[in-house]
């Protein structure tokens, strides 16, 4: 679906369809090179018109009148085609001069009309990681429409409340084949306000005039975010691995441990974000690519190790990155590997090294949580708060030194 168009209305008469004398004026609609015609019913002196201004010449009021005529049927055309920008329709010189002539049977938007248009939309504003998440909601769409109404998919003015509470159900019952695990309520609930999302665009393109959501509670549960204890930690720094690709994979791993950095921002490194501070020190000054967030961060001395060790490494060097490269698909089953053979029981993701920089490596040792704020990108100081409770356990740990010393005394 074309979301702009090059748009034109010319008028031209046909010299081959004279009748006593007079030719008929034809009304020309251009998008995107493809044109359509329709004749005006108006005639006219082809000794009168004007064809480079498309229009009659001279001051007759006969000529005066058909001019302002065309006029009219110019700025009509261009209110049909405008409306139907603004409603995303998708716009042809056929459905213009049909909008314009009354012919246009109105389709009636659907389900999978909705999804497309805006998938189409957001490929200008959101990021791919970010849009293929709508790809993912709009196959459990399908699925669910198919199964649950026999059918591909279903006018939008069908979707109510009943809708919304029956695919939800379906989701948390949603038995997924293969290695996948089931759909926990966080992540039904991320599902359910991509679809919400979409709805109200619906609305505000008039395509519905009711909102099914209005009944429908959101309820995120808070959830402990996973990250490495100092003794995982250390477990991963020491390993050691004669297998290449592993060992990359490990001391990336470790890199955002003490940097905070996602996966993606750190495929994004060059010597360009690499800053020496107004301490004279080295600093990450660069932009999460998730939010476009400034991110500045001072880098700690074995995340300044690892980056030594990689100058001039030939699979960066080749792409002007600060770090070799891997997909996504293979990091994640090689940091499996790593945890197997590090003896660590957690599900091992470059998530999880950005927590640990946020609780093991700042918090715990007492960094302010609203340095760590800005240090991760985070635009509200509550998105940094979820990280509180290793506040809490390290002021829990002071508080037993503290029990040991005046025991003692």
């Amino acid at each position: 679906m074309r979301t702009a168009n090059t748009f034109g209305i010319q008028f031209i008469i046909r010299n081959d369809k004279l009748k006593n004398g007079k030719a008929p004026i034809y009304a020309r609609i251009t998008v995107n090179g493809d044109i359509a015609h329709f004749a005006l019913k108006q005639w006219i002196d082809p000794n009168s018109w004007d064809i480079r201004k498309g229009g009659g010449k001279g001051k007759a009021e006969s000529t005066k009148a058909i001019n302002n005529g065309l006029e009219e049927v110019r700025m009509a055309l261009g209110n049909c085609y405008r409306q139907m920008q603004l409603k995303g329709k998708h716009i042809t010189p056929k459905t213009i001069k049909d909008k314009f002539l009354g012919t246009d049977i109105e389709e009636p938007n659907t389900l999978a009309s909705l999804v497309e248009y805006h998938n189409e939309q957001a490929k200008h504003n959101l990021q791919a990681s970010t849009l293929k998440h709508y790809f993912v909601t709009q196959r459990y769409l399908i699925k669910f429409v198919e199964e649950s109404y026999r059918k591909r998919s279903i006018l939008l003015k069908d979707i109510n409340f009943k809708f919304i509470a029956d695919f939800d159900t379906y989701l948390r019952a949603h038995k997924p084949v293969g290695h996948q695990k089931p759909i926990n309520n966080n992540g039904v609930m991320k599902h359910m306000v991509r679809l919400q999302k979409m709805i109200n665009l619906a609305i505000k393109l008039e395509w519905m005039s009711n909102d099914p959501f209005r009944n429908y509670k959101i309820k995120i549960h808070k959830v402990d975010k996973d990250f490495l204890n100092l003794a995982e930690l250390q477990a991963i720094e020491e390993k050691e691995f004669s297998i290449e690709r592993l060992q990359i994979v490990k001391d990336l791993f470790v890199f955002c441990c003490y940097t905070g950095l996602a996966y993606v921002d750190l495929l994004n490194l060059t010597d360009k974000h690499i800053v020496q501070g107004t301490d004279n020190e080295l600093w990450i000054k660069t932009h999460r690519q998730k939010t476009n967030i400034p991110v500045n961060t001072p880098i700690l001395p074995k995340a300044v190790q690892i980056m030594e060790k990689y100058l001039n490494h030939h699979r960066s060097a080749k792409l002007d990155q600060l770090f070799p490269v891997f997909t996504n698909q293979k990091v994640n089953s090689y940091l499996k590997e790593i945890a197997d053979l590090c003896g660590i029981k957690k599900n091992l993701s470059f998530h999880i090294a950005r927590h640990t920089f946020a609780t093991t490596v700042t918090l715990s040792n007492g960094v302010p949580i609203e340095t760590v704020s800005k240090m991760l990108g985070h635009t509200k100081i509550s998105t940094t708060q979820i990280y509180a409770r290793v506040v809490e356990r390290k002021i829990s740990d002071d508080m037993a030194l503290l029990r040991e010393r005046l025991s003692k005394k």
